[in-house]
């Protein structure tokens, strides 16, 4: 196993300190680890290896703790994940990448175009993990500090005043399996929630529409700035890329314009991906 022993496995660690806070308040509230997993929108298994300082504990899942009713944390794991946050997160960004974070942030509006998997901004905890596991060479610390860093990033949704985010997917990304079917329903019915929200459109481009343009490149993201010109990110085989240039943006708003003509209607987009949970992840 990649990684060693870690600080996840030493008694005093930021990680194993913090997951016995969680069980205290799990077992406070008579919740089981599997119970809190579902209201959470992760698996018992990843609240077990949390509450045991195996996986970092991402600052979305602490706001959603923080939410819970059935969870009387009254700010005590908000206020310790404060407290360890240097330990969590570090600096998880390559150089390229290191700059949208902050763009993203400041966005009025981002377009986002995904050919292969579930937007970042739109992915559980155990997606994007099973995700990052793909990739070669890093070790368990390096996976826990880009998922918690993952999840950090979308507590731009949560703000009183959201960007509103428009993600057009292929119907390919419902149907690729991350992970485990467990995983891709839950997935999926996070995407459906939060489809939900007046601030977040999502569509999907059928497989009946066969070949379209957005086959032809990568994933991309246009944010639209209150107070400047608009910038995108983009990615590529090897790494992504902050684009500025007016001619560069000009060329994605015309694929984005080209996919959106592809893509079903608001409604029967979301009709699709409950259709493919029910039918495929169940």
């Amino acid at each position: 196993m990649r990684g060693g022993n870690g600080n996840g496995d030493a008694a005093g660690s930021p990680r194993v300190v913090f997951g016995r806070v969680v069980r205290h308040c799990r077992e406070q509230a008579g919740l089981s680890q599997e119970q809190l997993g579902a209201l959470v929108y992760l698996t018992g298994d990843m609240v077990a290896k949390i509450e045991r300082g195996k996986r970092t504990a991402s600052e979305k899942f602490v706001i959603d703790c923080e939410a819970l009713p059935e969870l009387p944390t009254n700010g005590t794991l908000r206020v310790l994940w404060e407290q360890l946050r240097e330990h969590f997160i570090g600096h998880p960004y390559p150089a390229w990448f290191d700059r949208w974070p902050d763009v993203e942030a400041t966005a009025r509006t981002l377009r986002w175009f995904e050919p292969l998997v579930i937007p970042g901004l739109l992915q559980t905890e155990d997606y994007a993990r099973a995700l990052l596991c793909t990739r070669v060479g890093d070790s368990e610390d390096d996976i826990d500090a880009m998922v918690a860093a993952r999840m950090a990033r979308q507590s731009i949704l949560d703000r009183d005043k959201p960007p509103t985010l428009w993600v057009i997917m292929d119907e390919g990304v419902l149907r690729r399996c991350v992970g485990s079917p467990a995983v891709m329903k839950d997935q999926l019915a996070r995407v459906v929630e939060l489809a939900g929200r007046p601030d977040i459109v999502v569509q999907v481009i059928p497989f009946t529409a066969g070949a379209h343009q957005g086959l032809n490149g990568g994933a991309f993201v246009i944010a639209d700035l209150p107070d400047g010109p608009s910038m995108a990110y983009q990615d590529t085989a090897r790494a992504g890329q902050v684009l500025e240039s007016p001619d560069d943006l000009d060329s994605l708003m015309l694929t984005w314009d080209t996919v959106k003509s592809e893509a079903l209607p608001r409604a029967a987009s979301l009709a699709l991906i409950k259709e493919v949970q029910d039918d495929s992840w169940s």
